[in-house]
C-alpha cells in the first residue's frame, strides 16, 4: 500500500468499467459502486496485522458485502436488532457477532437472547448488565459480557464523530469500573472482556492513548479479562496527499500491550480491531448526473441529481470526498479547462450541498469544466453512504452495485415507489 492517496478530478471507469455504462446499465443516477478489489485489498492488510478483525458494519451493511468480508476472515459488529439479523443473514453464526450498543431496545433483548444466543453482548451501560441479569434469571450465572468503556477522552475526525468524554454518551465512564464488575457478579456474570473506542477518524496519536488506558483498566478489572478491543477509528484519507495510518506499527503497540496482560493474568488474551470506514470507504463511488448548471452571482453551481439523502456526511460533518467528472459521450459540444463550482443536490433544502466544510460554510471545488448530461462522482463514499441514506423528499434509496474481477452486479434494487410507502396506511 502506498504512503499517500492520490486523487483525479477526472475519472473513466470505475473497478476497470466506464462511468457511463455503469449509469446506464443500472437505471441511471444516483447510483452507488463498490470495487471489490479494494475491499479484499484492506481486508488483507488487517488480516495481516491484527489477530481478530471484526467489521463495524454500520459503516456499509448490505448482505453482499458482508458476505464478502466474511470470506475473507472478518468477523462482525452490530449495533442494532436488524444488524444481527443482516449478520446472521450472511452467513455469521451468532459467536462471531458482537453486539455493541448503549442500550438493549426490546427487539434486541430478544435476539441475543434467542436467535443470536452466543453472540458476544459488549453493553455501554450499567443499566444494560442490569436488564440482561435480570431478562436471564436464573440462566445468568456462568454467562459472560463484555463491556465498552469510556476512557475519559476521544478523538475523531468532526466534533460529531468523537466517541469519548464526559460530552459523550458512548461507553461506561471508566471511573465505574468497579460497580460494573459488581453489578454483573450479582446477577454471577462475568465480565470477560474490554471494548474502547473513541471515535471516527481519529489520528495515530490519539488512537495510541488507548493502548495506555486499555492497560490501566484491564489491571484493575483483574485476570477474568480475555479479550480487549480498541474499536475502530482507523483513518481514512479523503484529500490527496494525505497519509495512511501505518497498520503494522500500531499493531505493534498493541502487541506489547497483550504481552504484558498476558504476563500479569498468566493466560492468553485475545485482542480485536473493529474497523468499517477503513474496509469499505475507499471502494465506494456514488454517481451523479449534472441535471443543470447556473451562476449565482459570483458561483457557478453544479447541480446533480444525488443529495444528502444519498451521502449525508458533507452536510451533517462538512466532510469533504474526492469529487471527479466522467464525461458522458452522449452528450453533444467540447468542453476544456477548470472552473471553481459549487456542487448541490436536487433537494428542498439549503444545506443540500456536497462541498461545504463543517459548521455548514459553502465553498468551491476547482473541477473541469462540465455540461449538463455529464457525470459527477462523489469518491470515497463506501463508509457511511448507502447505510446513512434517508428517504428525505420521498427520494429513492439508491441502486448499490459491486464490481468484481470487472463485472458489476446489482446488489441492491433501485427503490421502487411502492417499496416507499409500503408502510403507510391510508
Amino acid at each position: 500500500m502506498c504512503n499517500f492517496s492520490s486523487y483525479s478530478s477526472e475519472r473513466l471507469e470505475i473497478a476497470g468499467v466506464p462511468v457511463s455504462r455503469l449509469a446506464k446499465e443500472f437505471g441511471g443516477t444516483p447510483l452507488y459502486v463498490y470495487d471489490a478489489d479494494m475491499i479484499a485489498r484492506r481486508c488483507a492488510q488487517l488480516t495481516e496485522n491484527f489477530q481478530v478483525v471484526r467489521y463495524a458494519q454500520k459503516a456499509c451493511s448490505n448482505i453482499a458485502l458482508l458476505k464478502f468480508v466474511r470470506a475473507r476472515g472478518l468477523v462482525v459488529d452490530a449495533v442494532s436488532a436488524a444488524e444481527i439479523k443482516r449478520a446472521l443473514t450472511a452467513g455469521y453464526q451468532p459467536q462471531e457477532i458482537a453486539y455493541t450498543c448503549d442500550i438493549f431496545d426490546e427487539d434486541a433483548l430478544e435476539l441475543v437472547l434467542g436467535d443470536a444466543n452466543g453472540c458476544v453482548v459488549n453493553v455501554g451501560s450499567i443499566d444494560m448488565i442490569r436488564q440482561f441479569g435480570e431478562r436471564l434469571g436464573a440462566q445468568a450465572r456462568g454467562r459472560e459480557l463484555t463491556i465498552r468503556i469510556n476512557p475519559g477522552f476521544g478523538h475523531g475526525h468532526s466534533r460529531k464523530t468523537n466517541t469519548g468524554g464526559d460530552l459523550s454518551k458512548h461507553g461506561i465512564w471508566f471511573e465505574q469500573l468497579s460497580e460494573c464488575l459488581g453489578e454483573a457478579n450479582r446477577y454471577g456474570m462475568t465480565i470477560t472482556g474490554l471494548h474502547m473506542h473513541i471515535g471516527s477518524g481519529s489520528d495515530f496519536a490519539h488512537l495510541a492513548q488507548v493502548c495506555d488506558a486499555m492497560e490501566r483498566i484491564a489491571l484493575k478489572a483483574g485476570s477474568e479479562i480475555r479479550t480487549i478491543s480498541c474499536g475502530g477509528g482507523l483513518p481514512v484519507p479523503y484529500r490527496g496527499g494525505e497519509e495512511y495510518v501505518n497498520l503494522a506499527r500500531y499493531s505493534a503497540l498493541w502487541a506489547g500491550v497483550v504481552e504484558r496482560l498476558e504476563k500479569a493474568f498468566g493466560h492468553d488474551v485475545d485482542f480485536e480491531i473493529e474497523p468499517g470506514r477503513y474496509v469499505v470507504a475507499e471502494s465506494g463511488y456514488l454517481i451523479s448526473q449534472i441535471r443543470a448548471i447556473k451562476k449565482q452571482g459570483d458561483n457557478r453551481f453544479y447541480l446533480v441529481d444525488a443529495g444528502f439523502a444519498h451521502l449525508v456526511r458533507p452536510m451533517a460533518y462538512g466532510s469533504y470526498h474526492p469529487i471527479s467528472i466522467a464525461y458522458n459521450p452522449e452528450v453533444e459540444g467540447e468542453v476544456s479547462g477548470t472552473r471553481q463550482v459549487v456542487v448541490g443536490g436536487p433537494l428542498c433544502e439549503s444545506g443540500d450541498v456536497f462541498t461545504q466544510e463543517e459548521g455548514g460554510f459553502v465553498v468551491t471545488r476547482e473541477l473541469p469544466a462540465a455540461r449538463v448530461g455529464d457525470y459527477l462522482v462523489l469518491e470515497v463514499a463506501g463508509a457511511y453512504g448507502a447505510s446513512m441514506a434517508s428517504n428525505y423528499n420521498s427520494k429513492y434509496y439508491a441502486p448499490e452495485v459491486l464490481v468484481e474481477n470487472g463485472a458489476p452486479r446489482l446488489i441492491r434494487k433501485k427503490q421502487s415507489f411502492e417499496s416507499l410507502i409500503a408502510n403507510e396506511i391510508f
